[in-house]
């Protein structure tokens, strides 16, 4: 799908990796329409962006804010047809610690956020996705960021690890789910990335990781080289059901 003259909807839009992408597919002429829950960044963002772009304040676990901030964008734009999920929490706890279990709020909330706000904004937009005149062969394409802990979790990544695999998991049903309405469904699984989670690292500690953990190129990734990847996958319709990986062949350690 060309991007240009076309709605994308990224989650977690206001930073990080999500700025990126959005930053990406505006510059391919696409309009971007920012969700994220932190409404300073959003709006600057948005504003960095021009004309071509909308901030909504959204909590991707509400189906009732989802669902307003896809009425704004139908509003604004007339249509949705590419959804790129961003929005992502990294809170960490070990199975035992000091003798506690895991706490059950830091589960269930990187789960409802990682896992269960992403299935919930993507199910929410392909139903606009479904009413599109088709361009060529499809209507829509949905990108969900997985991540390389998917597969290789460190220690004190369970829920993260979890909500992860489930993004990877979901990928070839919902492909599959919606095939019939030309909507296309793929994963991205990123590696060790240059975002402000890990901008507060000493510079010794990032090489010290990035020394024990990446292949070549030996360094993080750049979110501007993520946000190409989502922007391949839109651009080429042969790419469907299916999790790519961009880690510079990273594979984490336990710790």
């Amino acid at each position: 799908m060309n991007p240009r003259d076309k709605v994308a909807i990224v989650t977690g839009g206001a930073s990080g990796l999500g700025r990126a992408v959005a930053q990406a597919l505006h510059d391919a002429g696409a309009s971007v329409v920012l969700f994220d829950r932190n409404a300073e960044l959003g709006t600057q963002a948005a504003a960095e962006l021009g004309q071509r772009a909308l901030f909504a304040q959204v909590d991707v676990t509400s189906e009732e804010q989802v669902q307003a901030g896809l009425d704004a964008a139908m509003a604004r734009f007339g249509a949705v047809h590419i959804c790129v999920n961003c929005a992502g929490v990294p809170d960490a706890a070990k199975t035992v610690s000091d003798g506690k279990p895991f706490p059950l709020a830091v589960w269930q909330k990187v789960i409802a956020i990682n896992l269960t706000g992403t299935f919930n904004v993507l199910r929410l937009a392909a139903v606009l996705m479904a009413r599109n005149t088709p361009e060529g062969e499809e209507r829509g394409v949905i990108v969900n960021l997985s991540s390389g802990a998917a597969h290789d979790g460190q220690m004190g990544q369970a829920a993260y690890a979890a909500s992860k695999a489930g993004v990877i998991g979901l990928t070839l049903p919902v492909a599959r789910d919606l095939a019939e309405h030309g909507i296309r469904c793929v994963a991205v699984a990123p590696g060790l990335f240059d975002t402000p989670m890990v901008a507060g690292l000493p510079k010794k500690v990032a090489q010290a990781i990035v020394d024990r953990m990446v292949l070549f190129p030996p360094r993080m990734g750049r979110p501007a080289e993520l946000a190409h990847l989502v922007r391949s996958v839109v651009e080429n319709p042969y790419i469907n059901a299916t999790c790519l990986h961009i880690d510079a062949g990273a594979r984490m350690s336990a710790r």
